[in-house]
């Protein structure tokens, strides 16, 4: 049987395929982000000042990033589907078309990668968690940035080399069950048209914006879910697929867009600080972190947060990965005797295994926040509509309404991490198999210490007392 006919397609199913397929489904599905959107500016600004009384900062902070890892683990980049900032952007281009094309020599993660680790620093220096004022900024600052970009530079230019958001949802989204796929390769080099990146003229659709090339296109990296180019396809040969979580990142060959992972350093650094910069979100809003961080302010003699934080920024997300990942690469080659390639490509070859011990750091941190806060929206929205129209339309607020006890949560924790690792430790093999076949067992003995080394430093992290942000402590 064809491999397509046993191809689970989510856009067959009833109900949500039709749904999905809907000429106006990711329209609808932005315009109701939006509005939510402009609520949490407007009470970030003009709400309470306190952040668990303030409904920006509670979904901000505790729901949305909960939200958003739990569906890249269960669907895909769905989150990105739904991104309000390109609704506004293409509302934007009613009024102006942008001319310019993205210089080729940006046309790389690095930007991404500086703005990522930026808002990782921003977010800890201001304390964005208990900052409502500051989390509405943070919302305007990114719709402006996504219009001001978008309306200058033609495709989906802040999308593929700028926002954060994105890129940490591209590189999560490689262990996501779904993918956008071809359904029929023959059919794709028999088309003439090639609709899904050109665009459909006849029904005036767009193609893929992020210069993704179907019957070339493999796996997640840079691909929004947008579905454009499923409504661009006149032979509906697109599903939305599922597939071994993870194996893309085992693929050498070229794929559209993107050319050879194995090649791109930019990636390969991406993956890095999502990773490590997982460990370092955790780590800093526990008691050793704050510790450290004192440490290192007593040090140099700082009078204020940045430098400290700066410092230890630094380390956690340069030095400790450049050192770690080094020696691991260092470790392969002598053990299987590799004279192929540097140092420096063997890291960044097998950098792409250590996705899954990165996500599930990720999972543990921001499932805590939702599972520990789930209930906070409750009163949280009481208190807005008391503020908005004068009386308790919905009753006076539940401020005792919080969620699970930290306690209950941490076995939960511990199981992503620990699936985590077993996901990493599996593809660290799979490289060494695919790179160092006669001597797989030896090639991969460093990377699998050093998965071990992270899901070990997790789990001690997470071990340690969380600050409740966003959250009411009774």
């Amino acid at each position: 049987m064809p491999q397509q006919d046993r191809t689970i397609d989510v856009l067959r199913w009833p109900v949500v395929g039709p749904l999905l397929r809907g000429r106006h489904a990711r329209t609808s599905i932005q315009t109701v982000l939006l509005l939510v959107a402009i609520v949490l500016v407007v009470e970030g600004l003009f709400g309470p000042p306190l952040a668990p009384a303030n409904l920006t900062t509670v979904v901000t902070w505790v729901h949305y990033r909960g939200l958003l890892v739990v569906a890249l683990l269960a669907a895909g980049n769905f989150f990105c589907t739904g991104c309000p900032f390109v609704l506004v952007r293409d509302v934007g281009r009613r009024l102006h078309q942008p001319a310019r094309r993205w210089p080729r020599w940006l046309r790389t993660k690095w930007i991404a990668i500086a703005l990522f680790a930026g808002v990782l620093f921003a977010y800890e220096l201001f304390d964005l968690w208990a900052l409502p004022g500051g989390t509405a900024w943070l919302l305007l600052a990114y719709f402006g940035a996504a219009l001001a970009v978008d309306l200058v530079f033609s495709g989906a230019t802040f999308c593929k080399y700028l926002c954060p958001i994105g890129q940490f949802n591209f590189v999560a989204s490689t262990i996501s069950p779904l993918e956008l796929r071809v359904i029929a390769p023959d059919r794709c080099r028999t088309c003439g048209t090639y609709d899904c990146i050109k665009g459909n003229r006849t029904t005036a659709q767009r193609g893929c914006e992020l210069g993704l090339f179907l019957p070339a296109k493999v796996g997640n990296i840079d691909c929004t879910f947008c579905l454009d180019c499923v409504q661009a396809c006149p032979h509906a040969n697109i599903a939305l697929a599922t597939r071994v979580p993870g194996a893309e990142l085992l693929e050498t060959g070229r794929r559209s867009g993107i050319g050879r992972l194995a090649g791109r350093y930019d990636i390969a650094a991406l993956v890095v600080v999502f990773v490590f910069g997982g460990l370092l979100n955790a780590f800093a809003m526990v008691e050793p972190g704050v510790a450290v961080e004192r440490w290192l302010g007593g040090m140099m003699g700082a009078s204020s947060e940045a430098p400290a934080l700066a410092v230890l920024f630094a380390i956690a997300l340069i030095l400790v990965p450049v050192l770690l990942l080094g020696t691991a690469a260092a470790g392969t080659r002598l053990l299987a005797r590799s004279t192929a390639g540097s140092t420096v490509e063997t890291a960044v070859r097998y950098a792409y295994a250590l996705v899954p011990v990165g996500f599930g750091v990720w999972l543990a941190h921001y499932g805590y926040h939702l599972l520990t806060g789930a209930m906070t929206i409750v009163p949280a929205t009481q208190s807005a509509v008391v503020l908005a129209v004068g009386w308790p339309v919905f009753g006076e607020p539940l401020w005792e309404w919080t969620g699970m006890r930290p306690g209950s949560v941490l076995p939960l924790q511990y199981g992503a991490v620990l699936l985590g690792t077993l996901g990493s430790l599996g593809l660290a093999w799979l490289v060494s198999e695919r790179d160092h076949p006669s001597l797989a067992v030896r090639a991969a003995i460093p990377w699998c210490a050093t998965v071990v080394a992270l899901g070990l430093t997790a789990a001690w992290i997470l071990s340690q007392p969380m600050d409740m942000r966003a959250m009411l402590v009774h």
